[in-house]
């Protein structure tokens, strides 16, 4: 059995040890904060039954990108691992928002100094998000949907078996980022204009229905499940182990919502292993409970 080896990284605040105690309940060997020194003697030992997950940040004691880039090359040069490199992504304002409701110091700041610390500790990381394998936005997502969406992506016991994130976006805010797929669905009937469907969302039947009443729903819905259909066994042919997808519309709601609710139901009842994520529901929804 090939080793498999999961790197978590990311921007303290971001959620990292968060998804190390994820990956540990889902049947990881954890060892968080490793000096990078140690990790060829650590691969020279006999292969453990378990996958391994190793959390680095600048906290480590001889960290730097590197650092982390030779560790790479190095498992792959001279012993055959294709490690994965996962990065929790956060956005500014809210890592902003986590310390100072938390109180804790970042470990890069001085006194007063927690935006600049947020900022240069960013952009030191900058290469390995780049380079991330997997980027995981958790901007809007608390500690049980993270813990979710990492079993979902990582799940030891589902070893070989391509895993699927589906989510959901609005325009106004961006693409999510490392989205292997993206559909815009901007171009079907919009429930916001309608009063009695405006609170409403995609998960909604009364959502549904309208928009599947717009006459080019059903041939946009089949093509897309098509096209996923006819690619996801080329992506695991090539060694991909999970797949993102995002459907975008105006406001992150409505239709994106409903779109990736239906593909994810075609795709799961066809034996792929799905998640579904609503970036804009979710942020709303944390917003809403931080002013509680």
């Amino acid at each position: 059995m090939d080793r498999r080896i999961v790197l978590v990284t990311g921007p303290s605040g971001a959620g990292r040890s968060s998804a190390i105690r994820a990956l540990e309940d889902s049947g990881y060997e954890v060892i968080d904060n490793m000096p990078l020194r140690l990790l060829e003697p650590l691969l020279e030992t006999p292969a453990p039954e378990r996958p391994i997950a190793l959390g680095i940040d600048p906290r480590t004691r001889d960290f730097s990108v590197r650092a982390v880039e030779e560790a790479l090359s190095l498992m792959a040069s001279k012993f055959n691992i294709q490690p994965e490199l996962l990065y929790l992504d956060c956005d500014t304002r809210v890592l902003l928002q986590r310390f100072s409701e938390t109180r804790r110091r970042h470990p890069l700041a001085e006194e007063g100094q927690l935006e600049a610390a947020i900022a240069r500790e960013i952009e030191l990381l900058a290469p390995l998000r780049e380079r991330a394998d997997l980027r995981i936005d958790t901007s809007g997502t608390n500690i049980h949907e993270l813990r979710a969406e990492i079993e979902t992506y990582f799940a030891a016991s589902d070893e070989g078996l391509m895993a699927i994130s589906i989510q959901s976006f609005s325009y106004k805010r961006g693409v999510p980022g490392a989205v292997d797929m993206v559909f815009d669905c901007r171009f079907l009937r919009n429930p916001y204009w309608e009063p009695e469907l405006r609170r409403l969302n995609g998960t909604d039947t009364p959502v549904q229905d309208y928009i599947a009443e717009d006459s080019r729903y059903a041939e946009f819905e089949e093509r897309v499940r098509s096209l996923c259909l006819f690619l996801l066994p080329a992506h695991k042919h090539e060694g991909k182990s999970h797949l993102s997808i995002a459907f975008g519309c105006t406001g992150g709601q409505h239709r994106s919502v409903a779109l990736a609710e239906t593909l994810a139901a075609a795709l799961a009842d066809k034996g792929w292993r799905v998640s579904t994520r609503h970036r804009e529901m979710n942020a709303r929804v944390a917003h809403r409970k931080s002013k509680e």
